[in-house]
């Protein structure tokens, strides 16, 4: 069992421990990985440069805890969905390897589709 795996057979076991798949439909598990994403960008909000530096050092184990929950989501709706996020991880990459070829998108953040 890889780490992947395990982390989400950990997430199914406190789920279930509880009770609460009856309240996770795709929608609002949906819902509940975008408040989770909003409350780590809410960390960054209104900082720049030696600010988010500084805040960062300051504040990772709060930040670390709020991608965890991100992470969370993520792994509960691979599961309840039947996708293979690692596999998908995998072909994303790919993806986005031929998308975005380094001799023409090294250094830049230009879209894929102006390259």
């Amino acid at each position: 069992m890889n780490s992947i795996q395990r982390l989400t057979q950990k997430i199914i076991e406190f789920r279930d421990e509880r009770d609460w798949a009856q309240f996770h439909n795709p929608k609002d598990v949906a819902l509940s990985l975008v408040l989770e994403a909003t409350e780590v960008l809410e960390h960054f909000q209104w900082k720049n440069g030696v600010d988010v530096d500084e805040y960062v050092e300051k504040n990772k184990q709060d930040i670390s805890e709020e991608l965890a929950d991100v992470l969370y989501w993520i792994l509960l709706m691979s599961h309840d969905l039947n996708i293979d996020i690692e596999e998908s991880l995998e072909r994303k990459i790919e993806i986005n390897n031929k998308k975005y070829p380094v001799e023409k998108s090294k250094g830049n953040s230009i879209k894929y589709n102006k390259l």
